[in-house]
């Protein structure tokens, strides 16, 4: 799917795929006819699929007749947990962008529909690409966010629970939302170090544009290193709150041999006297006497009561 659009007082205005005053052609899942139509009007040889994807530097950003190609990793379905990080291509071309892309980034749904409706100061592609970018970045910080406040709520829970019965269930449903927003947090860090390395790639190629231009690209770029110093503390923290979750399961376990092990020990010496009792011996003068099977009984439980409170006294229950 090929959208075209022009500027018109400083506004987006989608047009027709061949009109002549296009600014930005956006490719969503291109067909190679849309892509031969494209190639042979600016003269470029576009990316592939599979050319986007590659994750060398020398192929998401460089520079090829005439045009700057640049990639990064944009993230898409936002909403939850389950965010989908895919290459997006940017390509820079006579002051003209062409975008690439092979998923549905709200940005880009967005973006067109505020930039149609009021005047943002665009005057050319890199203008717009910027743009687009700033959106990206300003999506990227709400998702930070809203993983920082579900963060706090998994640590509250982590350090406060008083129910011994869901402490089991709990901490597995623990360990596997944690897990999700580590890898959240991962990928939003490999889209930010994508983003900050195409702004390092574009800035020198601003020349002839506008100061506001470069003056938004500097912006950004301290924006995208200040999401990423937070996306580094999450990550520690998610790190922090697994271990703590890891120890705190393996203290219930403790917990739970602790238990078996003192019953053995407080069990041991009524099993040893209950064992002398039961060899087979002829002469064991209790066993013909009429208080040896109380004496027995009183010497295991006995020794029970006493290794018990042995224990109790070193607190070791």
């Amino acid at each position: 799917m090929l959208h075209a659009y022009e500027l018109r007082n400083d506004r987006l205005q989608p047009v027709a795929a061949d009109a002549a005053q296009i600014v930005w052609w956006d490719l969503l899942n291109p067909t190679r006819e849309e892509e031969l139509g494209l190639e042979a009007l600016l003269g470029l040889e576009l990316p592939t699929h599979e050319d986007m994807q590659e994750i060398e530097v020398s192929s998401r950003l460089y520079s090829e007749d005439g045009g700057h190609f640049m990639t990064a990793l944009i993230p898409s379905h936002t909403d939850g947990d389950d965010a989908v990080i895919e290459p997006v291509t940017f390509i820079l071309c006579d002051h003209r962008l062409i975008t690439i892309r092979y998923t549905e980034p709200r940005v880009f749904s967005l973006f067109p529909q505020r930039a149609e409706k009021v005047a943002l100061g665009l005057t050319c592609g890199e203008a717009i690409m910027l743009g687009l970018l700033e959106a990206v970045v300003d999506r990227l910080a709400d998702i930070l966010e809203r993983a920082g406040r579900e963060l706090d709520g998994i640590s509250r829970r982590v350090f406060g629970q008083n129910d011994p019965a869901r402490q089991d269930a709990n901490y597995k449903a623990t360990l596997q939302e944690i897990g999700r927003k580590g890898d959240l947090t991962s990928n939003i860090r490999d889209s930010l170090v994508t983003l900050e390395r195409v702004l390092g790639y574009l800035r020198p190629k601003l020349g002839g544009t506008e100061k506001a231009v470069h003056e938004q690209a500097k912006a950004l770029v301290a924006d995208i290193r200040s999401l990423t110093d937070h996306a580094d503390y999450m990550t520690q923290k998610i790190t922090f709150l697994l271990d703590a979750t890891l120890g705190l399961i393996n203290i219930e376990q403790n917990g739970i041999i602790k238990i078996f092990s003192v019953a053995a020990v407080i069990f041991l010496p009524p099993t040893l006297v209950a064992s002398m009792y039961g060899m087979n011996f002829d002469v064991m003068p209790e066993l013909h006497w009429s208080y040896g099977y109380p004496l027995a009984i009183g010497i295991m439980i006995l020794s029970a009561v006493v290794t018990y409170l042995v224990f109790k006294r070193r607190g070791w229950l």
